[in-house]
C-alpha cells in the first residue's frame, strides 16, 4: 500500500534526523526507541546517509525506518534498497510521485498548497507531509483547509518544537508532527544518547 496513513499513527512525533557520521546512526535510533519513539525519518542530506540507513535497518529492526528528503527517483530507489520502509519528500512533482508509487513502500509526499494537496489526493493518497509547516501557514492554515479537504491527514514538519507541537496535534486533520528537536546536533556530536532518549520520552508523551 503506497499510502502512508498507518505510518502517521505510529507516534505523535516522527523524528526528522540528519546524521553526519554513520557511527552515530545506530545509537541515535536506539536512543529514540528507548525513549518510546519507534519511528525515524532519516534525511538524505549527507553523503553518508544511505550508509546510516543500512546500519539502522540491519541493527535496529524494531524501529520503523523512513528515508526523507527524497528529491529524485534515483534517491527513492537507493533508499528502498538500503532498507527504507517508507519514503518522505519535501515536495513532489508528477514524475517523482509516479515513480515512488511504483515502489512497494508507503509514500508521504510533501505539500504546501491546497492545489498540491488536491493533486496528490487525486492519486489516491490520503496521508501527506505539510512542509515547511511554520512558514507555509502553521496550524491556522491546516485548520482552514480541513473543511474543504476533510479526508486528508497531515504530518506537518518544519519549524515545529515541543512547545508548538500540541497546536498542530489538536487539529482533526493532523495525525502526528515531524520534528528535528529530538536529535539536536550537539547531543549527537557529544554522543549524549541519554539526552536524546529523554527528548524522545517527552515527545512520546504528547500522544497522551
Amino acid at each position: 500500500m503506497a499510502d502512508a496513513t498507518n505510518v502517521l499513527h505510529v507516534s505523535p512525533v516522527i523524528p526528522v534526523v540528519t546524521i553526519e557520521d554513520p557511527q552515530h546512526a545506530v545509537p541515535v535510533a536506539r536512543a529514540l526507541a528507548d525513549g518510546g519513539i519507534r519511528i525515524i525519518e532519516l534525511t538524505l542530506r549527507t553523503d553518508s546517509a544511505l550508509t546510516s540507513l543500512k546500519l539502522i535497518a540491519n541493527e535496529v529492526p524494531d524501529i520503523l525506518l523512513g528515508a526523507g528528503t527524497i528529491l529524485t527517483p534515483g534517491q527513492a530507489d537507493a533508499a528502498v534498497a538500503a532498507g527504507a520502509q517508507f519514503l518522505v519528500s519535501p515536495g513532489v512533482t508528477p514524475a517523482l510521485l509516479d515513480h515512488m508509487l511504483t515502489l512497494d513502500v508507503p509514500v508521504l509526499p510533501g505539500v504546501a498548497t491546497v492545489g498540491e494537496v488536491m493533486a496528490v489526493a487525486e492519486r489516491g493518497l490520503d496521508a501527506m507531509k505539510f512542509f515547511p509547516a511554520g512558514p507555509a501557514g502553521g496550524p491556522s492554515y491546516l485548520a482552514a483547509i480541513g473543511a474543504p479537504v476533510p479526508n486528508v491527514q497531515f504530518c506537518p514538519t518544519g519549524g515545529i518544537s515541543l512547545a508548538t507541537a500540541p497546536d498542530y496535534l489538536k487539529l482533526p486533520n493532523v495525525s502526528c508532527v515531524g520534528g528535528s528537536w529530538l536529535t539536536p546536533r550537539g547531543a549527537v556530536e557529544a554522543e549524549d544518547w541519554s539526552q536524546i532518549a529523554a527528548l524522545a520520552r517527552e515527545a512520546a508523551g504528547l500522544g497522551g
